[in-house]
């Protein structure tokens, strides 16, 4: 695990946000087991063999997470917008998510990175 990533998280000012930082972390790893991470653009990125496969943001109300390379995936109706390649979803607070599905697409997305 990368110290900046690390760094970021413990910076989330809302414990909910950073509650919801951590999980998405796991999930990825999961999914990703030899993932690398580091901070780009101010926010977490998750690379596998260079290539982006996730990203975690944080914003005043919500804590996005963007799947890379989705555009294979079928993903259920109005868990996440964007195009068809990086698909996003909002999480605010008092909100969850299925941890094994989202395990599921980011597994599924990475698989020809």
């Amino acid at each position: 695990m990368n110290q900046e990533v690390t760094d970021f998280i413990e910076a989330v000012k809302e414990p909910w946000q950073k509650e919801l930082c951590v999980q998405l972390r796991q999930v990825v790893h999961q999914a990703v087991p030899e993932v690398q991470e580091r901070i780009q653009y101010k926010k977490p990125h998750f690379l596998k063999n260079g290539k982006y496969a996730a990203v975690i943001s944080t914003s005043k109300d919500a804590v996005s997470f963007v799947i890379f390379n989705a555009s294979e995936l079928v993903l259920p109706e109005g868990m996440f917008e964007g195009p068809q390649e990086r698909k996003t979803m909002k999480l605010r607070k008092g909100q969850t998510f299925d941890a094994d599905q989202l395990l599921s697409f980011v597994s599924q997305a990475v698989e020809t990175l």
